[in-house]
């Protein structure tokens, strides 16, 4: 018991420093804690006393018991990608000399496309939700927005009033994940909605709070409530699919990879660090992928039968 600060200190320091210098979002803080926190209990089984004598041996025996546990691919990916992360921290406060996560893979993952909304869909969606009371019009603005601009919900929660530039036709979204700001294009479909939610909250007299989008008390809308706002418009329309911030945000990537194919464009977009969770939205309808070959192929050009 007396060696066990030896691997939870320096856990504890690199999970600081993910908060305070790299300033981490709470939820990827917690992640990162809690597959770390998981070798660290295997590692204090097998009596291995300090980071230093981990052996890539080792932690391929760990990720192999994780495996038949019954622990998906992904989930175990994720877990080894925190395990490197940690022990490059390591080695730069020169606590330890090797990185034994570097030679380890995990178990291969199946590529699960994520669910999103046809054009239809969503077209169905937004344009059968009226903007009539101060509620409806709020939220038809939240979901234009959302397929607009591609927000995640944390960033669209976050929104004030003076992040939407109506002159440029656009937003800013200020430390979105991993602490980056972006600016975004706005369409006109959720510039005219935002300019009747704001009129409509005018007419409330609800001018004092910064936040984008407010209840009817003058409050920040969560994300709570952003989840079952939208919920509620997809019951109501009878969606087969249920609706959430992610799924509007799936469709967005989705139907700008189908119209543009400018990957780099999109990851832009998204906001994401590393152009391969961007590939994951490259999905197309087979059919459509065999149409665009017969008519643009030299050789598969098909033939008028007589």
């Amino acid at each position: 018991m007396d060696k066990q600060p030896d691997l939870n200190a320096p856990l504890q320091q690199f999970l600081d420093h993910l908060a305070q210098h790299r300033r981490l979002s709470q939820h990827t803080v917690t992640s990162y804690q809690r597959d770390c926190q998981q070798l660290s209990r295997w590692c204090q089984q097998q009596k291995i006393t300090h980071w230093q004598r981990l052996k890539p041996v080792e932690l391929r025996q760990f990720v192999s018991g994780l495996h038949r546990q019954g622990l998906s691919a992904r989930t175990i990916h994720r877990l080894l990608s925190a395990v490197r992360s940690f022990y490059r921290y390591l080695i730069q406060i020169s606590l330890v000399d090797h990185n034994p996560a570097q030679s380890v893979q995990a178990p291969k993952t199946e590529k699960r496309l994520p669910k999103t909304f046809d054009v239809d869909q969503v077209s169905a969606l937004l344009d059968l939700t009226p903007d009539t009371t101060f509620v409806a019009c709020r939220d038809r603005a939240i979901m234009e927005l959302f397929y607009s601009s591609g927000l995640r919900l944390a960033e669209l929660a976050a929104l004030d009033l003076q992040d939407v530039d109506f002159a440029e036709q656009q937003l800013w979204v200020h430390e979105g994940k991993g602490g980056k700001d972006r600016i975004l294009p706005m369409g006109s479909k959720a510039i005219a909605a935002l300019k009747n939610w704001l009129d409509k909250r005018e007419q409330q007299r609800l001018i004092t709070s910064t936040a984008l989008f407010i209840t009817q008390q003058g409050r920040r809308l969560g994300v709570r409530s952003i989840q079952q706002r939208l919920a509620y418009w997809g019951k109501k329309h009878g969606l087969s699919q249920h609706v959430h911030p992610h799924r509007l945000r799936h469709a967005f990537a989705s139907h700008m990879l189908e119209s543009s194919g400018d990957l780099r464009a999109v990851q832009e977009l998204l906001g994401h660090a590393d152009i391969s969770t961007t590939q994951i939205y490259t999905h197309v309808d087979f059919n459509h992928l065999a149409k665009v070959y017969d008519s643009a192929h030299p050789r598969a050009k098909k033939r008028d039968r007589s």
